[in-house]
């Protein structure tokens, strides 16, 4: 236990109940999810299972997509984290759709602000761990890596490939998606540094080591 919790385990976890939830909320804003989640709306529309058991088939997929991009062995970690990210939106769905109150214009609007930053947030959290990232934004680092372009232009490039995809599948595209498109890597940018502030268990080790040493 104390290892996971040097790799950041909490990080992780709360990122992923958050990140879960701010997806959840977009899907009941009925205003548009995410590029990535737009398909999965649509596979479930198509295909039917749930929404929740989709983002593990295709996590999977990118799993193997983004270890031949890398050259790398498959994060295989990876696929617990779309996993963990599966249950939280179909349980999240479950709690929302209790209240039934997105049949207002001002709900559904505030769900899906609301989802643009617990979304960004929870991106920024977990990825303050030594845990590997969803396959999503394992994605969106490579690309990032490969070409040099910030966060922001990595997930744009990775969004319109996704909205493409999920329009053949009849995918929740809206306002929603132009507008996660294109604020959620700003906002990780502005969350990013200041999630990274936060105290890490490693650092604090390396810290009182050095101090001792010194």
């Amino acid at each position: 236990m104390s290892r996971l919790f040097k790799m950041g385990v909490h990080y992780y976890i709360i990122g992923l109940v958050i990140l879960s939830f701010g997806i959840a909320l977009a899907v009941e804003s009925m205003l548009g999810t995410s590029p990535f989640d737009a398909l999965l709306v649509g596979l479930y529309r198509t295909f039917g299972l749930t929404i929740g058991s989709w983002e593990v088939v295709v996590g999977f997929v990118m799993i193997v997509g983004n270890a031949l991009a890398e050259r790398k062995r498959p994060e295989y970690f990876a696929f617990i984290t779309s996993l963990i990210t599966g249950i939280g939106i179909d349980s999240w769905l479950v709690i929302l759709r209790l209240f039934d109150i997105t049949n207002s214009g001002l709900v559904q609007w505030i769900y899906l602000l609301f989802s643009l930053i617990f979304t960004a947030l929870g991106i920024s959290f977990y990825l303050q761990s030594n845990i590997a990232p969803n396959p999503m934004d394992r994605s969106m680092l490579i690309i990032a890596e490969l070409t040099g372009w910030n966060l922001t232009y990595s997930r744009l490039a990775i969004g319109v490939l996704l909205i493409i995809v999920a329009f053949f599948f009849s995918g929740a595209i809206g306002i929603g998606t132009l507008l996660n498109a294109v604020f959620v890597g700003v906002i990780i940018n502005l969350l990013l540094p200041l999630v990274s502030k936060l105290p890490k268990p490693y650092e604090t080790k390396d810290r009182s080591s050095i101090s001792k040493s010194s």
